[in-house]
């Protein structure tokens, strides 16, 4: 609800009274440390959650970034230290020594103490001056109106609580509906307005204005005032104005000047609200130029201003604008005034309240108010009670001077509220009415009232608005951050109303503990006197606030129509809820917010529903209200609900001001009245509509703790040194001596000492300290439980690694050119860890046993420890100097792949995260669908087990709380108020520790002076050795979160050990970050011993290494830094975690030191229940448990849960001393479905809600085994890691965790005592770990999680859950560095998963000055993020380290790879058949072929290329060939699949596809600096072809920059011819011939970038593509010329491009002969060659030959590889090279033999990449119709032509094995049905007429496909009879490897073999053209029954065929022998006959 400056409501029966002065003090600067507005994010960064770690990927660029901070900011900023007077209109917040003081006024000092009090000038006027008559305002239609108004106010005056008469009641309903009684309760003013000022003018003409003439002498020139001062904006736009309090500045529109506005002060309450309603009447308004003031009449004012009006003076007419002031503090043009019947008038109010009603005005930072601190001694605490806050006003920077360009000169301007009307949480909207109070102007035109007379209103009205108003001028509305534990926010001036309160003396005597006051609705009086007794919060006030704010969702629907929850009912909701909390909980907001939400949600269900199903109207009317809690009414209501709760909550109702209502408690309080009562709840609620409230936690333990929760870390830590450096504790040492009954403790423990001196007492007879003894001496240890684990990834840690594998390739896949994989040959990397030692060591341990250092090749077989720490940063002092090595090492080796790896790194991650959502990796489920994923031996038993573990039914808990070390600490508290609870929790449990180890000692009296808890503690601890021949023990983790602490503990217990002489039965160690491990001698020798480890300066170092040794470990520390702690620990008491954990992150961290790994294989130990673990299928697939997950609603008691009750029994400790259940759900924030990373929700690890899987934990238990596998869901890190924390969880997550382990860990026997038994039962043998004998303690270690002890506080968070099953801790916030965005979100679901939880942190939280993010937070530009950062998350000790170390192997293994390819390694076919001649190239030393020798070389026509294997062989004369010679038909599918392949190592000549991105090519391949495509063209080249019978027509498209290889027309720009270059050009610095390459479908993998392979030489390449993949190739290949073609080679296989290829390239050959023989060049000079490439070849080789002797048999080769550019430039060098006409080289194998190399020449088949003479091959084409075998096919056509083919056997090309696109992209499929069900080759054929399946694939590829499988049913003579090969005419066609084929051309003067001695078995005619005819076939010879195939275009043409050929002379034809390809009529199937020779 908008409030006014002092806290009032808008639209009261009267209006308020201006401030007395209208002067206000002179200004000072504004502080300087004030942060600017903030605008949440709408992706903010990336929280952390579990233990990220961040991988920075960084390249030949280097690394860019800084080493992260070493220490983490405080999460809150501190005030500004230096003070200012803040007079009206600003914002004072600044300490003072002497505390806070008030804003002086310029006469006034503020009293001392006294803080934010008024001066006595400036104190209320008592009541009775404030009772009058007025109705200035008011509605006026009839007397009777008037009257009823009157009988209003009285009834709302009245203190009495007597119903209200019923004719006021109906009033005040009607009043609401049409003016919302919540924002002001008055009826608009339309109806007056209309009649008493506008009835003239709309009803008939106006009369003519007669002014009246102005006073003689006065000034009278337009834009000045009569006393001659210049009004005109732009002249005094820039100069000061002094505005009286309450008014504002508007700009006046005067006739004469319509170019000009005039500036005038304007009382605001006399100017309309943003809907144009609630204007007084009249007007009130002071000159701005000459300073006159109290003009009552608007009439007067416009003649003073010199408007000079012709028509009767109205100021709706002539105040037009409102004023604001910019950036640079000039007064501009703001908003129209939103008078009535403007085009505002059809605007909705956005609630039906009084404009702006929707949201107080805040009163300080955020939830938790820093300045509530307890101040160290020696200070005067500093409360900014007057501080007034405005909500998150951080969404709107427009609205601040700091961001934005304009700034209202009054904050309570209706443009104000314009400008956040979008956003209405954005800021406050005061109203526009100003304060209410009961005294108001007089009538209209009563003229001796001034808004600055005294009675016009209150003290508190001058404060606020003219202090506000002054503050606004003077474009301050960025104000300093107050640090809190909830969201923050910013800071206004609030001013209190009243006196001063004063706070008694004795006030923290009297009540044991601090109060804590929480500002509520209105104002809040100044405090004085005693303040350092009292704190004071603005976490309830901001808390109401967010709750006014209108839910996002529905934002969208405009001005939304749907009221916020009234101040009335938030105050009664939250009455409500203190009823309800239990004598042992404390209130959280987080509790609050969400019964708001709820309440407000079912109010409004109708209307949500209406918005959620349907659009609604324009303008959609305000819904009915449910009839409303009053003003009035509340009082009685919230007295009424407080009845029930036995006086737990008292209400003071007060009259006037809180103050009154204040000094009532501080009354009782002194007088001992509210001993029974924890809140107290203050009302003001009768006086007027606006409430004011406050609530009062007078609780001892609720004060206690909500109290010391306001502190930050940094003022926690303060306070305790403090305590323990004054001597302040002394008392409470005094005592404890006083409980012992034989007096000081300490003289007990000497005493005892003295008599025990010499010997071990005997009830620790048989210890651990004899059997190790024993061992020295007599060999191996017994007990074989104690085994180091190898170390070994688990499937988890794998799966983890190549999902960052995989992000890694997609950044570098992605087309932003960030990351060239390819260009990398090696990976370093640097990780960087928190400041602790421990974890420090640990992580040296991980990098050296995970061998990755050897794998990378960073480091050689025997590395030392010194070598190992170069990887690791510590991030200390000294962290600067290493990271800068590392960067200055990423510089100079540009082809090393860096990576930056941050463990932990949610504790103080580098500034500006920049992690992308997509970027995050959270650590996977183990289940999915009740499929176990990753199955291991071990399963990970986190947060969500051990919360499991306290729900009924199981045996026992995990989780657990003792209380009766809470009551004592509870009753401590009270005898010692003044000592911070963390020393008083120290203390006791020290003390507890050491009375238990003196009733174990014998000292049995101690027992009643310790819990059974720590009693069971202790007893195992120092018993469990005995149990063991090896004398192993278990470890205790004592958490003490303070070093000063955790010191004290560890000196008091090593003493009393050392009084007990227990030295050598365990060991205590005191872990601190700063510092390393301190073990004793003895302790070290046996570790040494158990471990095998012979190095004599051996020491433990890591947590690890303590490996079932009993010992104490102290761990202090504020936050865990990832230590990992070893299996033997089997207590972790965390019972000194303090209120600072109460978030999700902290929450987490803390409880995931237990996180553990149990065996997966090892039945669970029996328990109460023999149960298996539950499948974790059953558990998600099962809903019934799930409400028994983690959140408690609103209301934590226990009382409310039967699921609680059940737990809380067991879990007490005294009433079951073995039993309690401790269940870990996360008190904050941890839990939310399956976000986070631990604690609360199941985190991540646990999210999964079986224990994982869990080898020995990485980062956890064991010495050995470090790799945390793993857990459901982790948080994101990067590998950032975190462990707990943010993190969201994998769906399994909560749920899983819910149900995941129960795991009884009770020993065999059950010899525990039941959970009934007495807390007087000691028997520690009842406790959970009793061992028994000759059990060791490591036996259990696999199979039992450690036992947790918690605060009863946090155990009651963690193990509560809403009615729907979420964890109370999932609406804790997830970190201390962010805030909520606003009360108003959305739940987090239990069926979120990790990656949608953290998309909800990213939408819902903040981030704060302390966090990493807070300066980088654009509105989720993609461009913000880095491109190269990833976060990994996970929940604690679940593997993540091992995760990373793995992802370094496999991404320096996939570099490798990267460098290499798989290219085809196949041995030569068919080498034994190759004819034996009797000439040879036998000159072995020729660089290049002999014209004339190589003429006489024969042609071989075998095919030798090993991809023909399957193909038919070729006969050139009888050979003997066997059946076996010919291998096998293989299946089509195998043929890629059996393919014989080498993985190579790229050079630097490859060929590349579009992943390659190096800086070299950059420019070549098209991507420009900034990433902008090049621009090209689309040319049209067309050319006629005779065989073909029409035109050609092809498309270029061509790059701007390749437009130089091209002639274009002049003018025109018409494309004419590619340029070709001469035959006698000798250039090296380019390539002649232009290289073609076909391709289909390999737009990605194409190897098109030649740009390495050609050394960089100038070259010209064209693609050629089919139309429709014209568009994705241009897309990856911008800068490459493309060749189109036409759109009927759609469907075409390569023959078709190899045609047009060759066609196209003769016919720019003769343009370009013509065009450059105008240039008087010769046509034979021209260039006539092209290359052919495929899309495959990659690189391309040379073999070096040393010749013995020109013809010497022995000579020696080696092969090396070499550019196509020397390949090229060598054989374009060939002397009479055009003279060939087909130029190819070998494919290279790695089986090559000499023999093969041996001659350099061969006249034989050429393929892949060939060198065409398309001059000489003029006449000889490409068959267009062929999809296989075409090159073969052309090869025989240009040999039998008489046309040299030639190899160079010195060179070959490598083929990389592409298994996409190509020959695969064509799938032969049914044409009528949509199953893809695949169709064999022998149904590719069928009869004429049939109704056989017609097939979607052209005629031609049937053909083929079918002849290659099923060619012998044609030719069954044929099959394996290689000596009557079939006849093949004019065509190669593949018939199977079984059958040969022998090739005959029917041209005139053809080359063909000789066939005369050649018996054929079959004859193939393929659409034989006329050269073939009757007589040429005659000339060959037939076996008998050898079969003919005749193949044509139609039916027809087969009949003529056959006719024209006189078949039938010599075959026989049958009508069944008719076939055709197996495709519908308009495919154009091709047509068979077959017949047999007679």
């Amino acid at each position: 609800m908008a409030r006014t400056p002092a806290g009032g409501r808008g639209g009261s029966l009267r209006p308020p009274r201006p401030s007395r002065s209208s002067t206000p003090p002179p200004r000072r600067p504004f502080p300087s440390r004030v942060p600017g507005p903030r605008s949440p994010p709408r992706v903010p960064p990336a929280r952390s959650a579990g233990r990220p770690g961040e991988v920075d990927c960084r390249g030949a660029a280097g690394v860019r970034g800084r080493v992260p901070g070493v220490g983490r900011a405080p999460p809150f900023r501190a005030l500004p230290s230096a003070p200012r007077p803040a007079g009206a209109g600003e914002l004072w917040v600044g300490r003072r020594p002497g505390g806070w003081a008030g804003p002086p006024t310029a006469a006034v000092a503020p009293e001392p103490g006294c803080v934010g009090g008024r001066t006595k000038a400036e104190q209320p006027l008592p009541s009775f001056l404030k009772m009058g008559n007025s109705y200035a305002g008011q509605l006026k239609t009839t007397r009777f109106e008037e009257v009823l108004h009157n009988s209003i106010e009285a009834s709302l005056r009245s203190n009495s609580l007597v119903p209200r008469p019923v004719f006021s009641q109906l009033y005040l309903e009607a009043e609401q509906q049409l003016s919302a009684l919540e924002g002001g309760s008055r009826v608009d003013n339309e109806e007056e307005e209309e009649e008493g000022e506008g009835g003239l003018e709309t009803n008939c003409a106006p009369n003519p204005y007669q002014t009246h003439p102005p006073p003689e002498g006065c000034c009278t020139t337009d834009g000045f005032c009569q006393a001659g001062k210049d009004l005109r904006l732009v002249s005094i736009s820039s100069e000061p104005i002094d505005i009286p309090a309450g008014f504002l500045l508007v700009g006046a529109k005067s006739p004469s000047l319509p170019d000009h506005l005039l500036v005038c002060a304007v009382d605001k309450r006399f100017l309309p609200d943003d809907n144009g309603h609630n204007a007084l009447l009249g007007f009130s308004g002071n000159c701005v130029g000459c300073g006159k003031k109290g003009f009552c009449y608007f009439t007067e004012f416009s003649n003073h201003i010199n408007l000079k009006l012709t028509t009767q003076p109205k100021k709706q007419k002539h105040l037009k604008y409102y004023l604001v002031r910019n950036a640079q503090g000039a007064l501009t043009k703001g908003p129209l005034i939103c008078w009535k019947g403007s085009e505002f008038r059809s605007r909705q109010t956005s609630a039906s309240t009084c404009s702006g009603s929707l949201f107080p005005p805040v009163e300080s930072s955020g939830p938790l108010a820093a300045f509530s601190s307890e101040p160290v001694p020696g200070t005067t605490l500093s409360l900014p009670t007057g501080a007034q806050q405005a909500g998150p006003a951080s969404e709107h920077p427009s609205l601040t001077a700091a961001v934005g360009p304009a700034v209202l000169n009054g904050k309570d301007s209706p443009k104000h509220q314009q400008l956040v009307k979008n956003d209405p949480s954005a800021v406050p909207r005061p109203s526009a009415l100003g304060i209410l109070s009961n005294s108001g102007p007089p009538k209209k035109r009563h003229k001796g009232w001034s808004p600055e007379s005294p009675s016009a209103t209150d003290g508190g009205y001058s404060q606020g608005a003219g202090d506000r108003a002054k503050y606004e001028s003077a474009g301050m509305s960025c104000v300093p951050q107050v640090g809190l534990v909830g969201p923050a926010s910013v800071t206004f001036p609030v001013v209190a109303s009243g006196e001063p309160v004063s706070v008694p003396d004795n006030l923290l005597k009297i009540c044991k503990a601090k109060l804590v006051i929480f500002k509520g609705h209105g104002n809040f009086p100044y405090l004085c006197g005693n303040l350092s007794d009292v704190v004071v919060s603005p976490l309830l006030y901001t808390c109401y606030q967010n709750s006014q704010s209108i839910s996002r969702a529905y934002e969208q629907y405009g001005a939304s129509t749907i009221q916020p929850i009234s101040e009335e009912m938030q105050l009664l909701l939250t009455v409500y809820y203190l009823v309800q909390l239990a004598a042992d909980q404390v209130p959280l907001m987080e509790d609050l917010e969400q019964i708001f939400l709820r309440s407000w949600r079912e109010s409004h269900l109708t209307e949500i529903r209406q918005y959620q199903q349907v659009q609604p109207p324009p303008c959609p009317p305000a819904p009915s209200a449910v009839a409303p809690v009053t003003s009035a009414q509340l009082p009685w209501l919230a007295g009424l609900a407080a009845t029930s709760c036995n006086d737990s909550v008292h209400i003071i109702e007060c009259t006037y001001s809180l103050a009154e209502g204040l000094s009532e408690m501080f009354r009782l309080l002194i007088e001992g009245k509210l001993a029974k009562t924890n809140y107290v709840v203050i009302v003001r609620a009768c006086r007027s509509p606006a409430i004011d409230s406050c609530v009062a936690v007078t609780g001892k333990y609720q004060a206690r703790i909500l109290s010391e929760s306001l502190l930050t870390p940094a003022e926690y830590q303060k306070e305790v040194n403090y305590e323990l450096v004054t001597g302040k504790v002394d008392s409470l040492g005094a005592f404890f001596s006083t409980l012992c009954p034989e007096g000081d403790i300490d003289i007990l423990l000497d005493k005892f000492h003295q008599e025990n001196q010499g010997h071990i007492p005997s009830s620790l007879t048989a210890s651990s300290v004899t059997k190790s003894a024993s061992l020295d001496v007599g060999g191996a240890p017994a007990c074989t439980s104690y085994n180091l684990e190898p170390h070994h990834i688990r499937p988890f840690q794998l799966a983890v690694a190549q999902k960052l594998l995989s992000h890694v390739c997609s950044i570098a896949d992605s087309s932003t050119q960030n990351l060239d994989l390819g260009s990398f040959e090696k990976v370093d990397f640097l990780i960087c860890i928190p400041p602790s030692e421990v974890t420090y060591q640990q992580t040296l341990f991980h990098v050296w046993h995970s061998g990755v250092l050897l794998e990378l090749g960073l480091e050689k077989e025997h590395m030392t420890k010194q070598r190992v720490e170069q990887y690791v940063l510590k991030l200390d002092a000294e962290a600067q100097t290493k990271f800068k090595s590392f960067l200055q090492s990423s510089f100079q080796n540009p082809h090393t792949l860096f990576v930056l790896i941050h463990d932990h790194a949610h504790w103080d991650l580098t500034q500006h995260t920049l992690i992308s959502p997509y970027n995050e990796i959270h650590w996977p489920a183990s289940y999915s669908n009740g499929v176990d994923l990753y199955p291991e031996n071990k399963k990970y038993f986190g947060l969500s087990e051990f919360i499991e573990s306290t729900l009924s039914g199981h045996s026992l808990p995990l989780l657990r709380y003792d209380s009766s070390f809470e009551a004592m600490v509870t009753a401590l508290g009270k005898r010692f108020p003044r000592l911070h609870s963390a020393v008083i929790r120290t203390f006791v449990l020290v003390q507890h520790y050491a009375a238990a180890m003196m009733a174990v000692s014998g000292l049995s009296q101690m027992k009643d002076y310790t819990s059974v808890e720590t009693l069971e503690i202790t007893q195992n601890l120092i018993n469990a050795p005995k149990q063991c021949p090896c004398g192993h023990g278990l470890m205790v983790l004592l958490r003490v979160p303070c070093s000063p602490l955790a010191a004290v503990a560890y000196e008091r217990l090593a003493h009393v050990r050392a009084r007990l002489a227990l030295e050598e039965h365990f060991e205590i160690i005191l872990g601190n970050p700063s510092s390393g491990i301190t073990v004793g001698k003895h302790f070290v020798k046996q570790l040494k011993m158990w471990q095998k480890i012979e190095d004599a300066e051996w020491r433990p170092q890591t947590y690890l290494e303590l490996e079932g040794l009993p010992c104490i470990l102290i761990f202090s520390g504020m936050d865990p830094h990832g230590e990992s702690l070893p299996r033997s620990l089997r207590y972790c008491d965390l019972r000194l975690i303090n209120s600072s954990c109460l978030v999700r992150t902290a929450l987490e961290q803390e409880l995931g030191l237990a996180a553990y790994f149990v065996s997966n294989e090892v039945p669970l130990e029996k328990g109460a229940r023999h149960e298996p673990l539950e499948s974790d299928a059953e558990k998600l697939s099962s809903t019934d448990n799930e409400d028994e997950e983690l959140v408690t609603e609103g209301s934590t008691s226990e009382k409310r849960s039967p699921v609680k009750r059940a737990r809380s029994r067991s879990h007490d400790s005294a009433s079951s001393p073995l039993s309690s259940k401790t269940s870990s759900k996360s008190p904050g924030s941890a839990l939310c479905g399956e976000s986070s990373a631990q604690p609360g929700a199941p985190s991540q690890g646990e999210r999964a809600r079986s224990p994982q899987p869990c080898g020995p934990s990485e980062e956890g238990r064991a010495p050995g085994e470090r790799q945390r596998p793993q857990a459901s869901r982790g948080p994101p890190s990067v590998i950032s890691r975190h462990s707990p924390g943010l993190a969201p969880q994998p769906d399994s997550g909560l749920r899983a965790s819910q149900r995941s382990v129960q795991v009884s860990v009770t020993p065999s026997s059950s010899q525990l005592s039941s959970s009934g038994s007495s807390s007087s039962s000691v028997a520690p043998a009842a406790g959970t770990l009793v061992l028994q004998a000759s059990q060791c303690s490591m036996t259990k270690a696999c199979r039992q999680p450690p036992i947790v002890f918690l605060p009863k506080l946090v155990y009651d968070i963690v193990t509560a859950t809403d009615s729907s099953g979420l964890p109370k801790a999932a609406s804790l916030l997830p970190s201390h560095s962010v805030m909520w965005a606003s009360s108003f979100r959305p739940l987090l679901s239990k069926t979120m998963t990790s990656t949608e939880q953290s998309l909800y942190y990213r939408q819902w939280t903040v981030p704060r000055p302390s966090h990493m993010d807070y300066g980088n937070r654009a509105e989720g530009r993609v461009d913000s993020f880095h491109p190269r950062r990833l976060l990994l998350s996970g929940p604690p000790q679940i593997g993540k380290t091992g995760a990373y170390l793995q992802f370094l192997s496999i991404l320096s293994r996939m570099l490798i790879r990267l460098t290499e390819v798989d290219v085809y390694d196949e041995e030569e076919i068919n080498l034994r058949l190759r004819e034996e001649s009797d000439w040879h190239y036998l000159q072995l030393s020729d660089p290049w072929p002999d014209l004339e020798l190589f003429k006489k070389l024969p042609f071989d026509y075998i095919i030798h290329d090993p991809k023909y294997e399957d193909a038919s062989l070729i006969c050139s004369h009888l050979q003997s060939i066997k059946s076996e010679d010919r291998g096998m038909s293989r299946k089509p599918e195998e043929l890629y699949v059996r393919r014989q392949t080498a993985r190579m190592r790229l050079s630097k000549y490859a060929a590349y596809n579009t992943y390659h991105h190096c800086e070299q090519c950059h420019q070549y391949m098209g991507f420009h600096p900034r990433y902008q495509l090049y621009e090209s063209t689309l040319h049209a080249f067309a050319f006629s072809y005779s065989m073909l019978g029409e035109e050609i027509q092809l498309h270029f498209i061509i790059p701007k920059s390749k437009e130089h290889h091209f002639v274009f027309s002049q003018p025109g720009g018409q494309l004419e011819s590619m340029r070709l270059p001469l035959v006698t050009d000798k250039s090296q610095e380019y390539i002649k011939s232009p290289t073609f390459t076909p391709t289909t479908g390999r737009h990605e993998h194409g190897l098109f970038n030649l740009y390495h392979a050609m050394d960089g030489a100038s070259h010209l390449h064209v693609l050629v593509v089919k139309e429709y993949e014209m568009a994705i190739y241009k897309k990856y290949w911008p800068n490459h010329i493309m060749l189109v073609l036409p759109s009927i080679f759609n469907s075409a296989g390569v023959g078709a491009a190899h045609f047009l290829i060759k066609e196209l390239s003769y016919h720019n050959l003769e343009l370009e002969r013509n065009r450059q023989e105008e240039l008087g060049i010769k046509p034979q000079d021209i260039w006539p060659f092209i290359v052919i490439s495929d899309d495959s070849c990659v690189m391309w080789n040379v073999v070096d030959v040393d010749c013995g002797g020109e013809r010497s048999r022995e000579f020696s080769w080696s092969e090396r590889n070499v550019s196509l550019k020397h390949i090229m430039q060598h054989v374009e060098a060939s002397p009479n090279i055009t003279h060939y006409a087909l130029i190819g080289m070998r494919k290279w194998s790695s089986k090559t033999g000499g023999g093969e190399v041996r001659e350099p020449f061969s006249r034989c088949h050429v393929h892949d990449f060939i060198i065409l003479n398309v001059d000489l091959t003029q006449n000889v084409q490409y068959n267009q119709n062929r999809f296989m075998c075409d090159d073969v096919d052309f090869n025989l056509r240009v040999h039998s032509a008489g046309l040299l083919l030639c190899r160079f056997n010195r060179f070959s090309v490598m083929k990389k094995q592409i298994a996409v696109g190509g020959h695969r992209s064509f799938h032969i499929t049914s044409k009528v049905s949509d199953n893809p069900v695949a169709v064999v080759p022998a149904q590719y054929i069928c009869a004429p007429d049939s109704k056989h399946t017609f097939l979607a694939a052209p005629a031609q590829l049937l053909l083929e496909k079918f002849l290659q499988h099923h060619s012998y049913r044609f030719f069954p003579l044929s099959l394996k009879n290689h000596s009557h090969p079939v006849l093949s005419v004019d065509c190669y066609l593949n018939l199977g490897s079984q059958i040969s084929v022998c090739y005959v051309s029917s041209r005139p003067h053809s080359r063909n073999i000789s066939c005369s001695d050649f018996l054929f078995s079959g004859l193939l005619l393929y659409l034989c053209d006329s050269f073939v005819g009757a007589s040429f076939l005659k000339k060959f010879h037939f076996l008998k029954g050898a079969t003919l195939c005749v193949i044509c275009q139609d039916r027809n043409s087969l009949r003529q065929t056959v006719v024209r050929l006189e078949l039938e002379d010599e075959w026989q034809f049958r009508l069944r022998d008719e076939f055709q390809t197996a495709n519908a009529k308009e495919d154009r199937p091709l047509f068979f006959l077959t017949g047999r020779h007679i």
